[in-house]
């Protein structure tokens, strides 16, 4: 059963029953196969891309939807409630895109926005390394500024949309100086010497491609660094409040997903003579994953109100996160647990949901992070 949802405009709620009929026809009915022949579903981004899908929440003049946050993440839930990896890959695409909209300058906002929210083209982010995740101050990556140029060199690991993507958001070190010498640099994809590793052998989200993207040489206008010189962590962990809620939305429809699914069974499979919804047990169980997925879908809506008021929203951001990223597990798992024994086979989705859900507590900082930023934010 379709969330309940409360839409500031008729607008909005107009757009949420176009986001659900591309759904039904274009991502539910291939979601399963494309998981399981590790396929990056190209055309899907292309139809999302061609309905404005892809750009809702940036300003009409550059291409975008002009929507709210409040706006832009119920959509996304929409989309990740039938395929997470699409979901995912959408919440990155927005990600991508937010250093050039809130650090570049107007002229490289003119030049190259536009283009990059027209839903032609796809976004990655490029900012942990191997040795360097939960502390991104640590990385190596290094931008060498040679007369007009930059001379990019490293690798950045856990690229969501690698080698697939067309262009790719970097931070890179320009200066020795810890978190104060990191830079942030707008990547165009078919920039000789950026390549794309082997992609991980992952536990689920197999249809969007995990990779290592490597920095051989790889050289960029100075025009393409966006904000100052050691700017970069701080773009980036503005960008990253944003995308905790993308992420928060994502982990909320994946559980509404895996709440429907089991509701449907439990109405139709019967023990002792009645349908298992029937017996107390199982209601309940069902009633703690509905809760669940109802409060965590307030404490995303909660964080994007305050960002769309102009607001500060990081710790609320970071509670979303957590929130919403734990729910899902619990809730995907009691999902396998209605199902019995098969929901732990394949001929049904729910096995797919909780392996897809655990990856979302650990990305877009784990959730040992967004409680050390909860905790800060209380003792500030």
């Amino acid at each position: 059963m379709p969330a309940t949802r409360l839409m500031p405009t008729e607008e909005s709620a107009d757009l949420i029953e176009l986001t659900r009929e591309i759904v039904d026809k274009e991502l539910r009915p291939h979601a399963a196969q494309a998981e399981k022949d590790h396929r990056f579903p190209a055309e899907v981004f292309r139809t999302l891309g061609q309905a404005g899908l892809l750009s809702l929440p940036y300003p009409e003049e550059f291409g975008g939807g002009g929507q709210p946050y409040e706006v832009y993440l119920q959509v996304l839930e929409e989309i990740a409630s039938a395929w997470a990896a699409v979901g995912v890959a959408t919440s990155v695409h927005a990600l991508s895109c937010f250093g050039l909209f809130t650090a570049g300058t107007e002229e490289q906002k003119q030049q190259w926005l536009p283009e990059m929210l027209s839903g032609d083209l796809l976004g990655a982010y490029c900012l942990s390394e191997a040795h360097a995740g939960s502390d991104p101050a640590a990385m190596r990556t290094r931008a060498v500024r040679e007369g007009d140029e930059y001379v990019l060199n490293g690798a950045k690991a856990w690229v969501t949309s690698g080698g697939v993507a067309d262009f790719y958001k970097v931070m890179a070190r320009t200066s020795d100086d810890g978190a104060r010498g990191i830079s942030c640099f707008l990547v165009p994809a078919d920039t000789p010497g950026l390549s794309a590793d082997v992609p991980e052998d992952k536990m689920g989200l197999m249809s969007s491609p995990t990779t290592t993207m490597l920095f051989d040489n790889v050289r960029i206008p100075v025009e393409r660094r966006l904000g100052a010189e050691g700017d970069g962590l701080k773009i980036a962990l503005a960008g990253l409040d944003a995308g905790r809620l993308g992420i928060a939305a994502v982990a909320t429809g994946v559980a509404q997903g895996a709440l429907d699914a089991a509701v449907a069974y439990a109405k139709e499979r019967e023990a002792f003579g009645k349908a298992i919804i029937d017996h107390q047990g199982l209601s309940f169980l069902l009633a703690d994953m509905e809760a669940a997925v109802t409060s965590a879908r307030a404490t995303y809506l909660h964080a994007a109100r305050l960002k769309d008021a102009g607001r500060p929203y990081g710790k609320e951001a970071s509670v979303a996160k957590l929130v919403a990223t734990d729910n899902a597990m619990k809730v995907t798992t009691d999902a396998v647990q209605v199902f019995g024994g098969a929901g732990y086979t394949k001929d049904w989705p729910v096995e797919r949901y909780m392996r897809e859900t655990k990856v979302m507590q650990i990305f877009e900082g784990t959730n040992q992070i967004q409680r050390l930023v909860i905790g800060r934010a209380l003792a500030r």
